[in-house]
């Protein structure tokens, strides 16, 4: 495909007579369930290459009929297989692991892989990923709200379809026993099956408590905070926070940042992981030298306050649209944010080095300060002030970057931000479906990490991971499965 076609067009009548169906009837195989990951990961791969301007409206092109042609199969596997037993083919097609190299000839996969840090042993499926992976990665959202993979996230997160899901890196690795993708029949299952931990809709629930939790500990530390002692219930949010981080670092290496940063609440997270990491820091150097000012570290504290409330609101309505538009809204806020400041950060320069030198102009600062009121239109003292710099050049720098800075910007800022928001509010059901598929592939964990709520996911680090070496795959699972709290499957199995 050398044209530049849109999905609509892909889509008409002519087109679909065409190329579409033509394609869809050549590559549908109903003995072959890896076409559909074969188109993703092309898919992938264009969009990729998108990033040449010659070739960028063509690779965009043919991403989308990638992505056009995994629904049109998806569908004929959906309506030839009905019932259970199709359910289960379409759970494999979408979340079982496949390599991409398989069956190719030696020098073929020796010369097609890139060099990769050492993997984890796995068993046999070590380099797998699969079709819903890709389908994130690519962020195909209308093939993730197709009736055939809708179909199977809703049985996913219900745990209807149960499987072991293919990490990128485990902190503590459980590789002896792999579940297949397969469908859960509770009668023959026992009362307390450890597979249902990694059920995402009991998964949710049992994260949301423990965020919950998490947020009554941060509230009632800073409510009787001790500046100049350490306290027992100090003590108790440290532990506890520690695990919530460690909990939240191995959800980002078991998949990667690239499906981590779909969830909505991604960024907060990381914004509480520094503000905590740093107050960790300053808090113990105020202990153990005392003559840092006496509550630095509860002020550094105080900055998690907006993001815990607002991760909680996050969490509590996942499905809104309007949080679903912050998140989407968020990286093209900060990519002209940082633009702002890099234009920023010139203008200030400028202005120093167009003082005179004899210090009668006012310090950094001030000068940062009155850039800052031109730049959200709130005082001119700056432009007032500015002659100081010089007669003509510096009120032509201060009113240059009073049209850049607050003109300007905030007019593409706005337009921007408003026309993200009308094409999120127009495909809102498309939207909602993706947030459902990242949160529902997440909720699916292999790390045994995960067995362990925090804070008692710290023990389990510290006594399983200088152990994991020199133990068989068997031996650990015997360990893991020894230490695993009884009361958290108790809680999960009820509560699904």
């Amino acid at each position: 495909m050398d044209d530049p076609y849109s999905l609509e067009q892909l889509k008409s009548p002519r087109v679909n007579h065409l190329i579409v169906r033509p394609l869809v009837d050549r590559l549908y195989d109903e003995n072959d369930y890896s076409i559909v990951y074969c188109l993703l990961a092309n898919r992938v791969q264009f969009l990729r290459e998108q990033s040449s301007v010659i070739d960028q409206s063509t690779s965009i092109a043919r991403a989308t009929l990638c992505e056009l042609l995994a629904i049109k199969i998806l569908r004929n596997f959906h309506d030839d297989n009905p019932g259970l037993d199709g359910l289960l083919l379409l759970s494999k097609i979408l979340v079982q692991g496949f390599d991409p190299f398989h069956g190719a000839p030696p020098e073929v996969e020796q010369y097609g892989r890139y060099p990769q840090w050492p993997i984890q042993k796995r068993g046999g499926h070590e380099r797998k990923l699969t079709a819903l992976e890709l389908a994130i990665i690519s962020e195909s959202k209308n093939f993730v709200s197709s009736s055939g993979c809708k179909r199977v996230i809703d049985a996913v997160y219900r745990g209807q379809i149960v499987y072991t899901p293919l990490s990128f890196v485990d902190i503590l690795p459980n590789h002896y026993e792999y579940l297949p993708v397969s469908l859960y029949e509770p009668r023959k299952g026992p009362l307390l099956d450890h597979h249902r931990l990694v059920v995402p809709r009991t998964r949710y629930i049992i994260e949301l408590v423990h965020y919950i939790i998490l947020t009554l500990l941060y509230v009632y530390t800073m409510q009787y905070r001790d500046s100049d002692n350490l306290t027992g219930n100090e003590v108790v949010f440290i532990l506890y926070s520690a695990g919530w981080v460690l909990h939240e670092l191995a959800a980002i290496i078991e998949h990667g940042w690239m499906i981590h940063s779909q969830t909505l609440w991604s960024f907060l997270d990381l914004s509480y992981t520094v503000i905590f990491m740093a107050y960790v820091t300053v808090r113990a150097y105020e202990l153990a030298v005392s003559s840092v000012q006496n509550g630095l570290a509860h002020n550094i504290l105080c900055l998690a306050a907006p993001v815990l409330l607002t991760r909680l609101a996050f969490n509590i309505l996942p499905d809104h649209i309007v949080f679903i538009s912050l998140h989407a809204m968020m990286k093209e806020f900060l990519i002209l944010t940082f633009l702002a400041i890099w234009c920023f950060t010139g203008f200030l320069l400028a202005l120093q080095w167009l003082s005179p030198g004899d210090g009668s102009i006012p310090n950094d600062f001030t000068i940062i300060k009155w850039l800052l009121w031109i730049w959200f239109g709130l005082d001119g003292t700056g432009i007032e002030e500015s002659v100081q710099f010089h007669a003509i050049l510096g009120p032509a720098l201060t009113i240059a970057f009073a049209f850049l800075g607050n003109t300007l910007f905030l007019t593409i800022l706005v337009s921007l931000l408003t026309n993200r928001f009308s094409t999120i509010v127009t495909s809102e059901d498309v939207e909602i479906q993706f947030r459902k598929t990242v949160l529902t592939f997440e909720g699916v964990k292999s790390d045994a990490i995960f067995a362990y709520p925090p804070p008692f996911n710290l023990f389990a680090l510290l006594i399983l991971l200088p152990i994991k070496p020199f133990l068989s795959p068997l031996e650990f699972y015997s360990i893991h499965s020894m230490l695993r709290p009884r009361f958290s499957e108790k809680l999960m199995s009820w509560m699904d």
